[in-house]
């Protein structure tokens, strides 16, 4: 219930307070609703640089708490919002815990106003934001229900979009899509053809692939096919056309990953690099201020040091492929300090070393980190640590398989994460998805294989 105080009732140096912790949905929710975008609130690496060396919230997400506490505390509902002073002290930064409080420091009884004194207190007891409000009190008691406010989940639907944009000039590529035998891996061959990025090859049987086409009402018009009798003989054909450079990448139709990997790595392909195979889910999610790569989340299942630095090695290769020119990788563990009983934190400082010495280059490094202070800048302050990466990681580097892809599920089905998945360490892009991902995540994917195999021809794996 919301229950106000009348200007009668009002006493000079009677206080009300509220608290509120700064989040990112925080500075982005005000960030929409003002239409205020400057970078210093939402871009990461343009705040790092600046005086304050971080984001920082909009000054006037403070302001905004002083007015939720006149307008539903003291003194409450009935208040007329007169005139406000306020005096910026300190930056206020995500993960900071304000104490909002105002105090009423002088009546007016001939024209029923009312001055109060207003203060934004950190979590250290730093005064960030004080000032003056002058407010018209109410004359009668008012007792309403508090308004209970819909929920507010934010949401990246422009990525696909900016995606597409950003690729469709490269023009398609041409991709041999393996036993595209159901409705889902066929349907989403063509709907990358649609959308101007892959000129597919399914390879398959064709009488199978002609019905499943009529039964969903496909078009195959103009769409060549590689006729085989099966998924292994599918695998097998797809493979050899890579290595002939008959097409630019691969696409998992309908067959298991073993299938498909197991022809990838057959010495008659002629495929392999010095590198192993790894898989990068690329994802972005509301509550992340960037999209970021989760690695190995499909392919390795328990991966020795050597396997991770190759892992890494992928990773940092496919954001060159987007446009990160110096990713930071974070590698996590349970804790963020060595602890040899916990040998994920044992790889990590290993990685890190090789790092330094050249072994790993084109990235910072850091790690072993926790998930938390990986992504958190705040939680990375609240234990001390100094990092270039924590915070603002662009590459996750999970301990095994299991970790990886329940991290990257959760993502996807509880924190509403736009994904896409593909394998490097071939000669060419391989398209992994699942039958289970949508429309997006398989135009997506074949999106970053298109910028991949440019990525390839100036650059070979």
């Amino acid at each position: 219930m919301l229950r106000n105080h009348t200007f009668d009732e009002i006493a000079v140096g009677d206080s009300a307070s509220l608290e509120r912790q700064l989040t990112q949905e925080d500075i982005q929710l005000f960030a929409v609703m003002s239409g205020d975008v400057n970078p210093a609130h939402l871009d990461a690496e343009y705040a790092a640089a600046t005086q304050f060396h971080g984001v920082i919230a909009h000054g006037m997400w403070g302001g905004a708490l002083i007015s939720a506490l006149l307008g539903t505390q003291l003194p409450g509902p009935g208040t007329v919002y007169l005139g406000q002073t306020l005096h910026f002290r300190a930056p206020v930064r995500v993960g900071d815990r304000l104490t909002v409080t105002v105090t009423v420091s002088a009546k007016d009884e001939a024209r029923r106003r009312v001055t109060l004194a207003c203060c934004c207190v950190n979590q250290d007891g730093q005064a960030v934001i004080d000032g003056e409000a002058s407010v018209l009190a109410p004359t009668e008691k008012i007792e309403r229900p508090a308004t209970m406010l819909p929920e507010v989940r934010l949401r990246t639907d422009g990525g696909l979009r900016r995606l597409l944009q950003h690729v469709q000039p490269i023009g398609p590529i041409r991709v041999a899509v393996v036993h595209p035998c159901d409705v889902l891996s066929l349907a989403g061959a063509l709907d990358a053809r649609a959308a101007g990025l892959i000129v597919p090859l399914l390879v398959g049987p064709r009488a199978r692939l002609e019905a499943v086409a009529l039964e969903a009402g496909l078009n195959l018009a103009g769409v060549e096919i590689e006729d085989v009798p099966h998924s292994h003989a599918a695998a097998e054909r797809a493979a050899e056309l890579a290595g002939q450079g008959e097409v630019q990448a691969l696409m998992k139709g309908s067959l298991h990953t073993d299938e498909l990997v197991s022809a990838v790595l057959a010495p008659a392909a002629g495929l392999r690099t010095k590198r192993r195979l790894s898989h990068c889910f690329l994802m972005q999610t509301p509550a992340y201020p960037r999209p970021f790569i989760i690695t190995d989340a499909a392919i390795n299942i328990a991966p020795t040091l050597e396997h991770k630095a190759d892992i890494v090695r992928n990773a940092v290769t496919l954001a060159h492929a987007i446009g990160v020119a110096e990713p930071r990788v974070a590698i996590l563990a349970a804790v963020e300090t060595v602890n040899p009983a916990m040998p994920a934190t044992l790889d990590a400082a290993a990685l890190c070393k090789m790092a330094e010495r050249g072994q790993i280059a084109g990235a910072v490094l850091d790690g072993p980190l926790a998930f938390d202070n990986a992504v958190s800048a705040a939680a990375a302050r609240v234990k001390g640590i100094t990092s270039p990466v924590a915070g603002q990681a662009d590459v996750l580097v999970v301990p095994d398989l299991e970790s990886g892809n329940m991290l990257a599920k959760q993502l996807e089905y509880m924190g509403d994460a736009a994904t896409a998945g593909i394998v490097l360490g071939a000669k060419l892009p391989i398209v992994l998805t699942s039958r289970a991902d949508s429309r997006e995540t398989r135009i997506a994917s074949c999106a970053i294989a298109v910028l991949l195999a440019h990525h390839f021809r100036s650059n070979p794996p």
